[in-house]
């Protein structure tokens, strides 16, 4: 269902919308943690280690494309709020064309280098065949991700935040059942995880694509939308690329992070793992809300109404912060237990306490992480997506040296630590700008209209200096 979040009331739209995207997006991790639990569970504890092993490359490659199709459809939300419909139908073609390309240029790349990166990184002998796999397998499905992506967020972008829910719902059952079916029926390992999680998201794609094509007629472009404009193109481009570069970016040192993670051993490899996904699933609500400000401010921003933007940030940060409170004080009391979902507590006490101490220092910064994907997804929907950009590179630096130089004195609990800091960061730049950015919005919605009327001012006086018009000037119809 189309949704407007130019009107009514900002904490209203921004909290309805992002309602399904956190049922979505909390689905989306139980079956990822579904997936590490049955692997656990029935393959042992390696094999949970060889996945989770590939956590920082699959966000090194999948997190590119997740910023690339967000990125992409910011023109749409914003082309939408400013009634431009056949402006709608032209962004939605040139996004399913750029990232076909991008598809295919992605693939060329990642699938001869899978098993070097991971050597690279360190990867312990005993699992890295079954790391090198998981990954081949889902980068040869790469393209039902990005269209899942891709699709699912042209139909967020209108306002409908639950009709991708639905999808996701149902490839989250079917990925369950193939996990089941591929991992302990067929005899497939590893492998069997990965092929699982592929058919889940070609589903939802087809799903996706068929409700479009029958239900979103302002998303269905028409022959002439095909046609390719470079100008149209790099619009897009000029605020994706930077959207997914920092994902990449920030990736980056994910990967570092994880590369001095894998020196410590498989237990360790482990517990980081455990502690992660417990991490991914506490901060959806942040998460989510960020998307929600981003189209809310995409429209609005397309709409030039700047005080809506400003209002919906101001009442997102006051959730964010109570979430933030409530779920850190659950996540530190409740840790054996959500530890335990991975890991068996009794027979693995090493791992369960590396675990806790992970999930204890995140959470004493989950504050600082709600503000981070306010302000970024703020300055992403109206278009300024350089800094964010920076904001990952901070990130990647940060996480580089603290994860380099605290694992010289701390171990393996210096290394934790990188990522909470890096929170830290990246969020003083994002803050830093929004604050510069955001009151003069309203010169960078029309600069163009104010420097024509300068001029024409001018003109004026120099051709009427008395400020006397001749008479046929009075006599025109005005327009």
């Amino acid at each position: 269902m189309i949704c407007n979040m130019t009107t009514g009331s900002p904490t209203g739209r921004i909290v309805r919308f992002s309602i399904p995207l956190l049922i979505g997006n909390v689905l989306q991790q139980v079956y990822f943690m579904a997936d590490m639990a049955i692997v656990s569970r029935t393959l042992g504890m390696s094999a949970m280690a060889a996945v989770g092993a590939t956590g920082a490359l699959c966000f090194l490659i999948f997190g590119f494309y997740f910023g690339l199709t967000n990125g992409f459809t910011v023109i749409t939300a914003q082309r939408f709020g400013a009634g431009d419909f056949r402006g709608v139908r032209r962004s939605a073609a040139v996004s399913v064309l750029l990232c076909a390309v991008a598809t295919g240029v992605g693939m060329l790349v990642s699938l001869p280098f899978v098993e070097w990166l991971l050597v690279r990184m360190q990867t312990p002998e005993d699992i890295h065949r079954k790391a090198v796999v998981y990954l081949l397998a889902l980068c040869w499905g790469m393209g039902a991700t990005v269209f899942y992506n891709l699709l699912s967020c042209l139909i967020r972008a209108l306002g409908d935040s639950w009709t991708p829910l639905w999808f996701l719902m149902a490839a989250t059952v079917l990925n369950i059942g193939l996990d089941y079916l591929f991992i302990v029926s067929f005899g497939w390992g590893i492998a069997g995880a990965a092929v699982a999680t592929v058919m889940s998201q070609t589903l939802s794609a087809l799903l996706c694509a068929g409700y479009i094509l029958k239900h979103f007629p302002m998303l269905r472009p028409r022959r002439g939308d095909w046609k390719f404009d470079s100008a149209f193109a790099w619009e897009h481009l000029r605020i994706a690329l930077p959207m997914a570069c920092q994902f990449s970016i920030t990736a980056i040192g994910v990967v570092v992070m994880q590369q001095q993670i894998n020196g410590f051993g498989t237990v360790t490899v482990a517990a980081f793992t455990a502690g992660t996904r417990i991490e991914q699933l506490a901060v959806q609500p942040m998460f989510t809300l960020g998307i929600a400000v981003a189209t809310f401010s995409a429209q609005n921003f397309g709409a030039g109404k700047l005080d809506r933007v400003r209002s919906g940030v101001t009442q997102s940060t006051l959730i964010s912060i109570a979430w933030c409170i409530a779920s850190g004080i659950l996540l530190a009391v409740f840790s054996r237990q959500l530890v335990g979902i991975f890991i068996d507590t009794a027979a693995e006490p090493a791992a369960t306490a590396q675990a806790r101490s992970y999930i204890y220092m995140s959470t004493s910064l989950f504050v600082i992480l709600g503000q981070l994907f306010i302000y970024r997804n703020v300055l992403q929907g109206i278009g300024r997506s350089f800094v964010p950009m920076m904001a990952g590179v901070a990130e990647l630096v940060i996480r580089i040296v603290a994860s380099l130089s605290l694992a010289q004195f701390f171990g393996y609990l210096g290394v934790f630590w990188a990522t909470p800091l890096a929170w830290v960061g990246a969020t003083l730049l994002l803050a830093a700008s929004y604050f510069t950015v955001v009151p003069r919005l309203g010169e960078a919605v029309a600069p163009r209209r104010s420097f024509r009327r300068i001029y024409q001012a001018l003109q004026f006086r120099l051709r009427y200096p008395l400020g006397l018009l001749p008479v046929r000037a009075l006599k025109q119809p005005e327009k």
